[in-house]
């Protein structure tokens, strides 16, 4: 009679052994801390640690006694350990024994928590006090087996615009200090762990004036090495150094490698000889103090001839310090603004340097790389905004960043190469805690993303935070609230802007629309409100937190900000009760002071930098109408054409219903019974930028009556641009004649890769 292979069995109560070398990196033991402590809130159980035998095996391939003595027994199968960086694998024995071996310190870590996952944990444990369930056992099958390894070598957040969220909770309240602005190692602690429970490795540290910088605080490099997280810094940051806030300190003279070079150098080099046996990711080249133009080079051709030089200055000191082969030496240049202007001038960039694209701060990516570029053993990155500071309007409050278009944007950028490294500005993490895990799981495999979808990924989330029947009824619910903002944010309700010098733009005023449109928005809204609010009510206890930081906050705090703003509008032309604006106001400073108890006091903040839109709005009467509505004979989604082949684009778009259209083919709309001599035809795009090349067209026919070919590209921060990335489509009209009384057909074709068609009008033409 055989002997029949065991599962791997933990029940509730149970204690485990562990049994894994004193030796193992740092990295390793905190994985174990925190399995530690998820075991207790998931199984009640403990883990003590074993030098011979127990229930579990950890240990890090080609370093670990434990796994080289399971492997020389033919009880363990490592071999495909050595093929990938940052791998776990886990794998039952026979004997219902559990080994997680990584091929590094990184990926031993992963497969730890990866346990986490699997009985159910959230990264969110602590970030969002998401509570987990209690179970009565976790199970493995015997001979399980499950392989996993990053897609992206570097994944990472941003910690930004920090001003009025992170950085005064950290300083004035979870790590109390007497240095304004510090973020210390304890706060740093929290957010390394949420890195790892996310599978991410890098971090770049927040640099804002408010915040004392990084390397300033004593314990905060130590946390980052504790926790074997990659540091890096922002576009203006070169060499590991917090320019904004360390020059003034550390610096002499003028930020000016041109006139004041030696000085320039030595700020450089004293960063890079202290972490002359760190893991960082070196930031070349060099932009202003803080987010400008370098200084001392005016012109096109000196800044190159100063960026060629500075490039040269940093790899020498970068041999100096860290060894003569500079490929082993993770560096990136970020050809943000005007330093993406040098670098088309023909900035001879090193091949083993990562050339690091951006979004143009409202999701749309500007540059995808050539194939010369994708080629580029530094391979490409990509940094990626879910917040912004700047023009035309800030969205630093509610992170209502389209969970569509993120994974629209950078699956493309993913199959155009972009594969080493990806950057998330997630301004203070919360709360954008969905889109962060998005994209950190995207990251790691974008390919079970794809399989999933957005819809089922979103689902999944839910399911685990709330529960699979709380999650049925939260998923439309979460569409919805994305799919409104994706029409406008909350934070752009007051149609004002930042950082222009009229002054027209401080004063909340009208948004273009009727008065029906904006009754059916309310009316929306408050429908997601109070479904919020009956939710709210059945969340068990332990998950009320959770739910408010998750969906109840944010969804009700975007209602309130657009019935704010519009019942101001109605009310301003004597079409509503201006009782109902200041009702809203109130509910957001209600709101967000429930948020701020307990940990989280001082946390978030409904009016970073007390812009017009978060405040009271002044009451006034308006000396216009409102816009009438215009009366469309057609409309269609672009998913809606009747002839050619589409490339859904999942949840796109303002209806959900967007879809992409090849380069050089076409898709076509079906109309008849059209009284019209002539129409206007209104497509209405995608704002995204040229993917190949540098250009995005489209030619439109409606018969055999063809127009010219048609360019929606915008420019820097041109105010076509603007007008886009507010309302988050690219529109273009167009007349032509109808001739005779038949079936009119309109056809669209793609001149251009990434053409996403949301949304076609057809209106009678009126001179």
């Amino acid at each position: 009679m055989g002997w029949a292979a065991q599962d791997f069995v933990w029940k509730s109560g149970q204690n485990m052994k562990v049994v894994c070398d004193t030796t193992e990196a740092p990295v390793v033991k905190v994985a174990l801390d925190l399995l530690k402590r998820d075991c207790r809130s998931v199984l009640s159980g403990e883990i003590s640690r074993s030098e011979n035998t127990g229930n579990i095996y950890v240990g890090t391939w080609g370093e670990s006694s434990v796994l080289q003595a399971l492997a020389d027994t033919r009880q363990l199968d490592v071999a495909q350990l050595d093929e990938h960086r940052e791998a776990f694998l886990l794998n039952v024995l026979p004997d219902g024994r559990l080994v997680v071996a990584g091929s590094d310190k990184r990926g031993t870590a992963y497969g730890v928590l990866e346990l986490s996952r699997m009985m159910g944990v959230s990264p969110w444990e602590w970030w969002a006090d998401a509570v987990p369930e209690k179970k009565e056992e976790f199970c493995l099958p015997a001979g399980f087996r499950k392989l996993e390894y990053p897609q992206v070598a570097y994944r990472g957040i941003f910690i930004n615009d920090e001003d009025w969220g992170l950085t005064p909770w950290s300083w004035k309240h979870y790590e109390p200090s007497e240095r304004k602005g510090q973020i210390g190692p304890k706060t740093h602690a929290r957010i390394f762990e949420l890195l790892l429970r996310l599978r991410a490795n890098t971090f770049w540290p927040a640099m804002h004036e408010c915040s004392i910088p990084f390397f300033f605080t004593e314990g905060n490099k130590e946390m980052a090495d504790k926790y074997a997280i990659y540091l890096g810094t922002s576009h203006c940051e070169p060499m590991m150094r917090n320019t904004n806030g360390e020059w003034k300190t550390a610096g002499k003279g003028e930020y000016d490698y041109v006139h004041n070079r030696k000085n320039v150098l030595s700020f450089w080099e004293e960063r890079v000889k202290q972490l002359c046996y760190s893991d960082d990711i070196y930031t070349l080249g060099m932009r202003g103090v803080h987010d400008g133009k370098m200084q001392g080079a005016k012109t096109l051709e000196e800044q190159k001839k100063a960026l060629t030089e500075i490039l040269a200055d940093q790899r020498r000191m970068l041999a100096k310090y860290k060894g003569k082969d500079l490929t082993k030496v993770p560096q990136v240049l970020i050809p943000y603004k005007e330093v993406l202007d040098i670098y088309q001038a023909g900035l001879q960039v090193p091949e083993d340097v990562t050339l690091m694209w951006c979004d143009d701060n409202y999701g749309y990516i500007t540059h995808f790389p050539t194939a010369e570029e994708a080629a580029r053993p530094g391979g490409n990155g990509i940094y990626y905004h879910v917040s912004y500071w700047g023009r035309p309007h800030d969205y630093l409050w509610l992170s209502t960043a389209s969970p569509y278009l993120l994974y629209q944007q950078m699956k493309q950028a993913y199959e155009k190469g972009i594969r080493q490294m990806w950057i998330l500005n997630v301004g203070d993490i919360k709360p954008a805690e969905y889109q962060t895990e998005l994209f950190m799981d995207m990251a790691w495999n974008i390919g079970r993303v794809q399989q999933t979808g957005v819809t089922g990924h979103l689902s999944h989330f839910l399911s685990r935070e709330f529960g699979a029947v709380s999650a049925s009824a939260l998923l439309p619910l979460l569409q919805e609230h994305y799919r409104l903002a994706y029409i406008r944010k909350p934070e752009f309700m007051g149609h004002t802007r930042t950082e222009e010098k009229d002054p027209k733009y401080k004063i909340v005023t009208d948004l273009p629309w009727s008065e029906g449109e904006i009754r059916k928005r309310l009316s929306l809204y408050q429908a997601l409100e109070d479904r919020a609010e009956v939710w709210s009510r059945r969340m068990p206890e332990t998950k009320r937190t959770a739910y408010f930081h998750l969906v109840q906050y944010p969804v009700q705090g975007a209602s309130q900000m657009n019935k704010k703003c519009l019942y101001a509008q109605l009310a301003r032309h004597g079409k509503a009760d201006w009782q109902l604006s200041e009702q809203a106001f109130d509910s957001i400073v209600s709101l967000t002071h429930r948020y701020n108890q307990g940990k989280w006091q001082g946390f978030m903040d409904y009016k970073p930098r007390n812009l017009s839109v978060y405040q009271r709005i002044p009451k006034s009467t308006a000396t216009d109408s409102l816009k009438s509505t215009r009366s469309c004979l057609f409309k269609w989604n672009g998913l809606e054409a009747m002839e050619g082949n589409l490339l859904p684009c999942e949840g796109l778009g303002y209806e959900g219903m967007a879809a992409g259209i090849s380069k050089d083919s076409s898709v076509v709309f079906h109309f008849d019974g059209c009284p019209a001599d002539s129409v206007e035809v209104e497509l209405r795009l995608l704002p995204a930028h040229p993917v190949v090349g540098n250009e995005l067209r489209v030619q439109v026919s409606l018969d055999e009556v063809q127009s010219l070919p048609v360019s929606y590209r915008t420019y820097g921060r041109s105010e076509e641009w603007k007008q886009n990335v507010l309302s988050n489509q690219a529109v273009l009209r167009l007349k032509f004649p109808l001739r005779g009384n038949r079936t009119h057909r309109i056809t669209i074709q793609a001149l251009d890769e990434g053409v996403v068609l949301d949304q076609l009008y057809v209106y009678e033409w009126k001179d």
